[in-house]
């Protein structure tokens, strides 16, 4: 019951037309009130940096984070930024100690997964696939991490690029306060660019996200998926249903342009 019901775009994902798909989760980028008034590109990009990105836990999910989800972002590297240490997405208690965090490494060109142990201990898992290397080449990409509850799985542009075995994880506590895109050694935002950050509340939500987003040219989006009834296929796009299923590695299904 700590999840809510989350909107998003149905073409995200590969081969849910044959069930129903029930997603739960939440919008950072909407947490964080960085959607303002009405918008009407699909997925707009958003220049951080400008001002610190940190609320109440309580605030984001105020029924707590059950200990096993996925999280997906799609972001740019900037130029002087493409070398920094920096908090992707982080959780810290009232005395501001780490509860879980991501960090996005530019000088080590990796990523690390942290979280509290039973013990109260901070165990660090570090990801440095060459896969990764391409993140910081100032184009856009889709970071996504699994997170069950005795493994870790990083994908890079819906890719898997490394699988780690974890220690077991101690629950959240909600009265800290969660921070996005700040930089590890001062706290300072850090200068990226930022079209979304998702976290579902479910593990295999990370493998099951295509990437159609990042493709050029852009193709029309199909109807809003609620997230509490299996998707419809309509008559929107007969030229596309009718066309043979294609099995290409990015899993895409996409009109001709």
């Amino acid at each position: 019951g700590s999840c809510p019901p989350l909107s998003v775009e149905e073409h995200r994902f590969s081969d849910i037309l044959d069930r129903p798909l029930e997603i739960k989760g939440f919008d950072l980028t909407e947490k964080f009130l960085l959607r303002k008034g009405t918008i009407t590109e699909d997925l707009p990009s958003f220049r951080l940096g400008s001002s610190p990105l940190i609320k109440p836990t309580k605030v984001i999910f105020p029924n707590g984070l059950s200990g096993e989800y996925s999280l997906v972002t799609i972001f740019r590297v900037r130029r002087t930024t493409k070398k920094d240490r920096w908090y992707l997405w982080q959780i810290f208690d009232q005395s501001g100690g780490s509860q879980v965090s991501v960090v996005v490494d530019g000088g080590k060109k990796g990523v690390e997964f942290s979280f509290q142990g039973q013990l109260k201990n901070v165990l660090r898992y570090t990801f440095k696939s060459r896969d990764l290397h391409a993140l910081f080449d100032r184009q856009w990409h889709k970071l996504s991490i699994s997170v069950q509850s005795n493994i870790v799985s990083v994908y890079m542009d819906c890719k898997l690029t490394e699988s780690k075995r974890i220690d077991e994880k101690d629950s959240i506590d909600p009265n800290g306060r969660t921070l996005i895109t700040t930089r590890v050694e001062d706290g300072r935002p850090v200068d990226i660019e930022l079209k979304q950050i998702l976290i579902y509340c479910d593990p295999y939500m990370a493998e099951l996200e295509n990437c159609c987003e990042l493709l050029e040219p852009k193709y029309e989006a199909m109807k809003t998926f609620n997230g509490t009834s299996p998707p419809l296929v309509t008559a929107q796009l007969p030229q596309m249903l009718s066309q043979p299923t294609s099995q290409s590695i990015d899993r895409c299904h996409c009109p001709a342009e």
